[in-house]
């Protein structure tokens, strides 16, 4: 992991796993293995494109971690992986964390808006500040 100056973390480990992600194709293989392993000639048949095509998906998603090669006899399945997958939704955890304080938030100033709570008026309009307004635009003579 190598610390980038604002604060980030970069993981190459992680930066392989959502680039492997951002393929349709890779995401259906990963789907197709969450049901149990396959061979190269299971995987392919879904799709219109050569067994070398997909074995260059298969080595993409090696890499990141997201699938390994197992062993019987003269097949060579693949399998998912979890742990690749693991990471990567603890690292996206903090951010829906974030976005749910901030929706939180957001609910709590509508809720507040809308029942009217104090300083505001039925429109949602702060009444402090209106009334204070209107006091200067009137001149007494």
């Amino acid at each position: 992991m190598v610390m980038e100056p604002n604060g980030y973390v970069r993981s190459p480990r992680l930066d392989a796993t959502f680039a492997a992600l951002a393929d349709p194709t890779r995401r259906a293989i990963l789907a197709r293995l969450a049901k149990g392993e396959a061979s190269v000639t299971d995987l392919a048949e879904p799709f219109a494109m050569s067994q070398p095509a997909i074995s260059k998906h298969l080595k993409v998603l090696e890499r990141a971690g997201l699938i390994s090669r197992g062993r019987d006899a003269q097949r060579r399945p693949r399998r998912l992986e979890a742990r690749a997958l693991r990471d990567a939704t603890q690292w996206l955890e903090n951010y829906r964390q974030f976005w749910e304080a901030q929706f939180g938030r957001l609910d709590a100033l509508l809720h507040h808006l809308q029942t009217g709570g104090p300083g505001t008026s039925k429109s949602g309009l702060k009444t402090k500040s209106l009334k204070s307004k209107s006091k200067k635009s009137v001149t007494k003579p």
